[in-house]
């Protein structure tokens, strides 16, 4: 029997991950934050490393190629390179490193349906100018061709554009910019680390707007509470295929005002007009690459990774407004995602294999087995009261149907940063107060974040406008039709939009039956989705770690593969929206 061939990919940055492949295919992957139940957790990646072997139940001995994310900048990054250290991986197997943006690449390339296309790249801040491996001096722009070598550890890549053509990767334009760290009294949005960054400066305004940092998400659902022409100032100055932030106009923001002086609360309307803002002069920036990029090189499939690519409305409108015809998001576009581009490098480049086509998937957990969760029911016994149903699926539907918040554990967990359908909180779209009862209750977040629906595939052009015909990830947003806004208010944004899951039988067919289930009680084919955990902690990942929350929490009901499970002190009898 010929002996398989086994790729372990590494991303060692914040949202630190690990993947491994089996003859092409993904089998395993893990975020370290799941793990170590540490939010944005990285670097050092023994835990995740460990996971995917365990997983897989196989050793070391058994791995063909390690490849990394693991670029050195000694000049920026002494901290970083220090929490990497006393790595569990053996001298003996063979060890390649890429570097930041050619990880996302390639994460676009082997999880895509496409087999040629371009690939844009945009985030924060990627690896510095001396430690990338796909740089020919061609693809970068005059002045960043005329530094001088000295210079090259302080210019870091922000914004990327390949074409992958007949098996073959080839950079066409590639920007950096300065590290440099400014003074945010004087420039309230600047970036953190970056002078000029797209995906830096989203994150500067973000935390100008909350206090802390890795809120992207939340200044994206603000957005729609802001109010246009507020301010008119260009943020970002678009030339030659390049965006530079407008220092200019930051610097006149409101220089008298600081996050530290002003509660978010007691001026809401003017952080919302901020963010609705910064989300539209980041729209126009996004589209500006694209067009610029297609001009370039044309092509007809385009896939889309980095941190920038998480935002779900901009990448919403792309479609329409730029000249690509077909798109692919990568679902972990951030830096988890670097872990599953480093395996398809070791297998397309390193080892000169064929694709393997992906099956849309991105439930690379483990599954855990029946007897550990007997194990963790056991635990909790005296809290809780279980049974194991045949017919779980329709007494699920019932629960929702009534108006009760289910926590949903089935299978292997979702690889990236949205729950999907197996670790995730379920309710019923059509209660007005649903949302913020939620948010309120049991997230225990901002109001204002609004929440997906998960609605049947077939289903999908039905209630919702999407320039696209499918959504699995949760990484596009369109509008919900007219008809339907009053119908399914807990899923509608404050503009009408929606943050949509499209969700097939193929891909995740216990999901599909459920959803499928609350259709033929309620005639709504969906439900409202958020993720299965609580403000600034991880997705839950494991059965114990899905009780402790249930146990402490105000879900009604905790549904475990076909395990029904509710609190032995409070009753089961149907009751009212809280």
């Amino acid at each position: 029997m010929k002996k398989p061939i086994y790729i372990l990919g590494t991303g060692l940055s914040h949202d630190g991950s690990s993947c491994l492949m089996k003859d092409g295919k993904i089998v395993v992957a893990i975020e370290k934050e799941r793990l170590t139940r540490k939010k944005h957790d990285g670097y050092n990646d023994n835990l995740t490393l460990q996971y995917c072997l365990d997983a897989e139940g196989i050793t070391f001995n058994d791995i063909s190629l390690v490849v990394e994310k693991n670029t050195i900048n000694l000049a920026h990054d002494k901290e970083g390179e220090k929490l990497k250290k006393g790595r569990i991986i053996p001298e003996y197997v063979p060890k390649v490193t890429i570097s930041h943006h050619l990880a996302h690449a390639y994460s676009a390339i082997g999880t895509s349906p496409f087999e040629e296309m371009g690939i844009v790249v945009l985030d924060g801040r990627g690896a510095s100018l001396d430690n990338c491996i796909d740089v020919p001096k061609e693809c970068l722009p005059n002045e960043i061709q005329k530094l001088h070598k000295a210079e090259h550890c302080h210019y870091f890549e922000k914004e990327s554009y390949y074409v992958y053509e007949k098996g073959k990767l080839t950079p066409i334009f590639k920007d950096f910019s300065r590290y440099q760290v400014l003074n945010r009294d004087e420039f309230p949005f600047a970036p953190n680390d970056m002078k000029h960054s797209i995906a830096e400066l989203y994150g500067g305004a973000s935390q100008y707007v909350f206090g802390s940092d890795f809120t992207e998400g939340k200044l994206m659902g603000l957005a729609p509470f802001g109010r246009k022409g507020i301010h008119s100032g260009k943020l970002f100055d678009l030339k030659n295929s390049r965006a530079f932030i407008n220092y200019e106009t930051m610097r006149n923001i409101a220089p008298s005002r600081s996050v530290k002086k002003q509660s978010f609360w007691n001026d809401f309307q003017y952080y919302a007009d901020i963010a609705w803002w910064v989300q539209d002069e980041t729209e126009q920036a996004v589209k500006y690459l694209f067009d610029s990029y297609y001009s370039k090189a044309p092509q007809k499939n385009v896939a889309y990774a980095g941190g920038l690519a998480l935002n779900a409305v901009c990448n919403g409108k792309l479609k329409k407004s730029t000249k690509f015809e077909e798109f692919y998001f990568q679902p972990a576009a951030g830096d988890n995602g670097l872990a599953i581009g480093c395996c398809y490098y070791g297998w397309l480049e390193v080892l000169g294999k064929e694709k393997v086509k992906h099956n849309k998937s991105t439930y690379f957990g483990k599954v855990y087995r029946e007897d550990v969760i007997i194990e963790s029911l056991a635990e909790v016994a005296e809290k809780v009261h279980w049974e194991r149903r045949t017919d779980y699926i329709e007494e699920t539907a019932k629960y929702l149907a009534c108006g009760k918040v289910v926590g949903w554990f089935q299978g292997e967990s979702e690889f990236g940063p949205r729950a999907l359908g197996n670790r995730s909180i379920l309710a019923d779209p059509r209660q007005m107060r649903m949302q913020e009862y939620i948010n309120r209750e049991i997230k225990h977040r901002e109001d204002f974040r609004p929440f997906a629906p998960s609605v049947l595939i077939e289903e999908l052009n039905d209630c919702f406008e999407l320039d696209y015909d499918t959504s699995y990830y949760m990484i596009l947003v369109g509008k919900t039709k007219k008809e339907w806004v009053e119908k399914i208010p807990s899923v509608t944004h404050k503009d009408n939009s929606a943050r949509v899951q499209t969700v097939s039988e193929k891909i995740t067919p216990i999901y599909y039956s459920l959803i499928k289930e609350f259709k033929r009680i309620t005639g709504i084919p969906m439900l409202l989705n958020t993720s299965f955990n609580d403000k600034a902690m991880p997705i839950v990942e494991t059965p114990k770690e899905a009780l402790e929350f249930f146990v402490y929490s105000k879900l009604d009901v905790l549904v475990m593969h076909d395990y029904l499970i509710t609190r032995k002190n409070i009753k089961n009898e149907d009751k009212k929206l809280r």
